[in-house]
């Protein structure tokens, strides 16, 4: 006589501990791709993971600022300004969960360069792009449409960005056409412009409390930036205001 076994039986008598090598071994593999290099902080491999085609640098002092400003910040948008106008070189990142949400072109000041940017000023009126950790505001609808406020963290580097206006918005100069046309983006009075056509999902995925982060390899910013070279105190105090 041939006994029968049911699926369920067959299951349970299958060791718990086989059942479970699966699983074990996805959480096993994972957290091996997550453990950081040694010399790389955690938020700086998740961020090289997330855009593999940003420039490292970039990417290591936007870690190295946004964990001396907040370390718990749920979004980061990195522009690297170091990149022509012609590539993508705006990153938006959501943290908590590990996505890379926007990867796109982002214009830079009339008076900072033509298909580069090279030179970047706190000034108003000089229609130059700043540097530097940004704290996101409010959206509102302006000259521009939708736009998104933003406050400079860095005195002297961008602290009068509200001052002068500096949002982020949609420009119809931010596109592969205008690329072909002329050979280079349309160029802002100093704000980070991206495509119209994400205006909306960008802006609403940064809005409130969120950064932004602008790199250029300018030595003396890099020398003499609070957020780079954190003292804790004093970084948390500016990121509060």
């Amino acid at each position: 006589m041939v006994t029968r076994l049911r699926p369920f039986s067959v299951l349970c008598c299958v060791p718990l501990a086989l059942l479970s090598l699966p699983l074990q071994a996805s959480s096993f593999f994972s957290s091996v791709a997550a453990a950081s290099p040694p010399g790389v902080s955690p938020l700086q491999h998740q961020l090289l993971q997330l855009a593999p085609s940003a420039t490292p640098e970039a990417l290591r002092l936007a870690a190295q600022a946004l964990s001396c400003a907040d370390p718990n910040a749920e979004r980061l948008a990195v522009i690297d300004y170091s990149l022509p106008s012609t590539e993508p070189r705006l990153w938006v990142f959501d943290l908590h969960e590990h996505k890379l949400l926007f990867e796109e072109l982002v214009s830079h000041g009339q008076g900072s360069g033509d298909a580069y940017a090279e030179a970047f000023s706190n000034t108003p009126e000089s229609y130059q792009s700043s540097l530097g950790l940004f704290r996101t505001m409010n959206s509102y609808y302006g000259r521009n449409g939708y736009s998104l406020r933003l406050n400079g963290l860095e005195p002297e580097v961008n602290d009068l960005a509200y001052e002068r206006a500096i949002v982020i918005h949609g420009a119809d100069y931010v596109s592969d056409d205008f690329i072909a046309q002329t050979g280079r983006l349309g160029r802002s009075h100093g704000c980070p412009a991206v495509r119209q056509d994400i205006t909306y999902p960008l802006i609403d995925s940064l809005r409130e409390d969120q950064y932004v982060f602008a790199y250029y390899p300018d030595q003396e910013w890099i020398a003499t930036s609070s957020f780079l070279h954190c003292t804790q105190s004093h970084t948390t105090h500016l990121a509060q205001r």
